[in-house]
Formats: C-alpha cells, sequence, structure tokens
C-alpha cells in the first residue's frame, strides 16, 4: 500500500539500469505491488539512498505505463554519484509525485510543439509518449519535437528516437551545437530549428524544457512565429530540494516551484524576476 505521507520515501526495486551518456544513466524501478506512479507528465519526484541523502529527479516514463517507472539521473553530486553505483536488484527510497505538470486536459486538441535542449528531453519524453499513445484515441493534433544538445555524445534515448524519426505521426528535428566526426545532421542551437516549422497557429501549443538559457530565446523565436504567450508552457526544474515547500529552496518571489510547477503556463510568470533568465 502507498504511504500516505508525503515524507516517508517508498522502498523499491531497480529492475534495471542503463549507461545512456558520460553522466546519464537510466533507470527502471518498480514500485511497490507494481502499482503505476499516477503522476502527470513533467512532475518530478525524490529519490533518496539512506546515510546519504534524496535528489529530485523527473520522471521520465508515460503515466500510461502502469508497472513501474522511468528516470534519468545525471551525475552530479554525491547523491547522484551513489545512484549512479547502483544495479539491478538494489533498492531505492521514492517520494512523490511532487509539483504540477504539463495541463493534458489544456493540450488536448492541439497540436504540440516540444522543445527539447539537453536534459530537458528527460522529462518531455514523458509528455511526448503520452501524446502519441493518446492521439489513436483523438486526443492530440500533430507532435512536432525539437531536440537540441551540445554535441552527438549528449544525446539521450537514442534508440527511441531513432524510432520517432522513422514514424509518420511524429514531426521530429534534431540538431547539434558542436558536431563531431561521423555527424551528418543539423549543426546550430535548437531555436534555429523553430523559423522553419508550418504552425497551424490558433491550435498550437508549445511545451519547453531545457537549460535556463533556452528558455529566453526559444520564446522569442516561438513568439516570431505568431505564438502567444498563453500557447507556451515551461518547466522550471529550478533549484528543488525538498519537494514539499518547506525549504525554501526553490522560491522564486513567492513562488514555490515544486508546488506551483515545475510547469507553468509563461503567461503567468513573464513578469516575475528571475523565473526565466
Amino acid at each position: 500500500m502507498k504511504t500516505t505521507s508525503i515524507y516517508a520515501p517508498e522502498i523499491t526495486d531497480i529492475v534495471s539500469v542503463r549507461k545512456m551518456t558520460a553522466l546519464e544513466t537510466l533507470l527502471e524501478v518498480q514500485l511497490p505491488g507494481r502499482r503505476s506512479l499516477g503522476h502527470t507528465p513533467g512532475q518530478f519526484v525524490q529519490v533518496s539512498l539512506f546515510g546519504i541523502g534524496e535528489a529530485p529527479i523527473s520522471v521520465s516514463s508515460s503515466p500510461l505505463r502502469t508497472d513501474g517507472l522511468e528516470m534519468v539521473v545525471r551525475r552530479v553530486g554525491n547523491v547522484t554519484e551513489a545512484i549512479h553505483r547502483l544495479n539491478a536488484g538494489d533498492k531505492v527510497g521514492i517520494r512523490g509525485p511532487f509539483g504540477k505538470g504539463f495541463p493534458l486536459e489544456e493540450l488536448e486538441g492541439k497540436d504540440v510543439v516540444v522543445v527539447a535542449a539537453g536534459l530537458g528531453l528527460v522529462p518531455l519524453r514523458s509528455l511526448i509518449n503520452t501524446i502519441i499513445d493518446e492521439r489513436s484515441r483523438g486526443r492530440f493534433g500533430r507532435i512536432i519535437v525539437l531536440y537540441g544538445v551540445k554535441s552527438p555524445a549528449e544525446m539521450l534515448f537514442n534508440e527511441e528516437r531513432a524510432a520517432w524519426e522513422k514514424r509518420q505521426d511524429i514531426e521530429y528535428h534534431v540538431t547539434v551545437d558542436r558536431p563531431a566526426p561521423g555527424w551528418e545532421g543539423r549543426v546550430g542551437v535548437i531555436t534555429t530549428l523553430i523559423p522553419e516549422l508550418q504552425l497551424d497557429l490558433p491550435r498550437t501549443v508549445a511545451a519547453i524544457c531545457g537549460p535556463p538559457v533556452v528558455y529566453k530565446f526559444a520564446i522569442l523565436a516561438l513568439r516570431s512565429k505568431g505564438l502567444r504567450d498563453e500557447q507556451m508552457y515551461v518547466s522550471l526544474e529550478r533549484r528543488m530540494k525538498c519537494g514539499v515547500g518547506k525549504c525554501g529552496h526553490c522560491q522564486i518571489n513567492g513562488v514555490y516551484v515544486c508546488q506551483e510547477g515545475p510547469v507553468f503556463n509563461y503567461a503567468r510568470i513573464r513578469d516575475l524576476k528571475e523565473a526565466i533568465r
């Protein structure tokens, strides 16, 4: 049975561990009773290792998956370094899901432009796969995926992205800032992909996630295409720590990102200082 306390982690089993890049590892975790996490794309969980600490990690799997969840962990500190040493069969603590994800009911019936820069693909993968699954029921229109990384070595979900590229129901574009030997694709920052898009403006929304520098320029590029601020959603995975609004670590001028976000409609936060740099 799921714990009723938002402070107490559940002990979960690691089903598989797969190294994706030099810094990123994909963990598949099975919850007690093989139940679903019940999250919304864009939400996150707190992952804990007893005696070491915990870290906020985005959920990367679709909520329609009912037998567990997937997370991509970047090695950046003591906790994530320890997580990278785990193997299938080990256990971790999970709290959550926390925050507010992408409002699927507001995206329903719309064409969705996904702007995923770097590690931003991790939470957006959950949204992409949810839309793919639900399109068969007529819930969504076109899905346009824009993916940009610094170099080919940093790309995530290579096999899955190759499958997206072959699908007729996904418009997929990828670019790198710096090419490497063997790279034959597009070169340039992710915003260079936006001017070429053909959009049905009244029915289009955008979902953006990536490094802080991306937001300002992605928003400007989407505005130049005719999208209004109300048609854009941004994920501000900013300085998360406790997940429950107690530590104040994620606070931006009175707004607790872990509680009111991390996904926001851009029109709501465009005047919030320090939200978008």
